[in-house]
């Protein structure tokens, strides 16, 4: 169960119907809130629970402020996710949220091993690929949302609304920093088997950003392409989903090596 003080933190979206079970921690997308993954539900096999992330500055935390740095993020983060690390889990997580699910896959490994079963990383750049230039958190107000609009991820009428982007833009500005500023911060690789995912009509971490995750894992390490562009894990749902259920239907599973 989650502790009461990690209800700002994690949204239960289903619980497990069969056991054993696994728990799949999701981590959004910079600015994305635990809704992105309601829709998943459905779509995993039925020994599988799924929680959702929810950070500073989304849904009941909208008057919280984002962070700034990556160990306050981390550790207040695990800390919220603790109670949920003594059984067995993985993590999935999206572009930032990808950053992170790593970060975190890192602490979780070190204080509970095994019980961390599996690391899915989409759409995001590995830790020693250069990030693109010029850093998109620097641009004045309106070339940012230029470039959020042709991300995709955004819908128009949220752009378009100057008052909810005044309460939105802070805390994407700031996760869409700390993505862009995020490089290797451990000098070794985590002990968690890996699967790499990415939308190969993807223009901002396709295949070429992220081909070296498996200098990043002890464990075997696969990359995969699916069809769709940088926001695939909504517009391409179900190859996703079928490639998530697989891995965790034997939770000591390792996938393949790749080159």
């Amino acid at each position: 169960m989650v502790r009461p003080d990690s209800d700002r933190w994690l949204v239960r979206l289903r619980a497990a119907s069969a056991t054993p079970g696994v728990r799949l921690i999701c981590f959004p997308y910079a600015g994305g809130s635990p809704d992105l993954f309601r829709a998943w539900a459905d779509g995993l096999s039925a020994h599988v629970e799924l929680l959702a992330v929810r950070l500073p500055g989304k849904g009941p935390r909208l008057a919280e402020g984002p962070y700034t740095e990556w160990e306050p993020l981390i550790a207040d983060t695990y800390a919220a996710l603790a109670p949920c690390l003594n059984e067995p889990h993985a993590f999935y997580g999206h572009s930032f949220g990808a950053r992170l699910a790593y970060e975190l896959a890192h602490v979780a490994g070190a204080e509970h091993g095994d019980l961390t079963r599996h690391l899915f990383v989409s759409g995001s750049r590995s830790p020693r690929h250069p990030q693109h230039r010029p850093y998109m958190h620097e641009l004045t107000e309106d070339g940012f949302l230029d470039a959020l609009r042709g991300m995709g991820g955004t819908p128009a009428e949220v752009l378009d609304d100057k008052v909810l982007m005044r309460l939105f833009l802070p805390t994407i500005r700031a996760e869409i920093r700390l993505a862009e500023l995020w490089g290797d911060r451990h000098g070794k690789a985590v002990n968690v088997p890996v699967t790499a995912l990415y939308g190969q009509d993807d223009p901002i971490d396709g295949r070429e950003a992220m081909r070296d995750w498996k200098h990043f894992t002890e464990r075997d390490c696969e990359l995969l392409g699916t069809a769709g562009g940088h926001f695939f894990l909504e517009t391409h749902r179900r190859p996703l989903l079928d490639v998530i259920n697989a891995r965790l239907e034997d939770p000591n599973g390792e996938p393949r090596h790749y080159s």
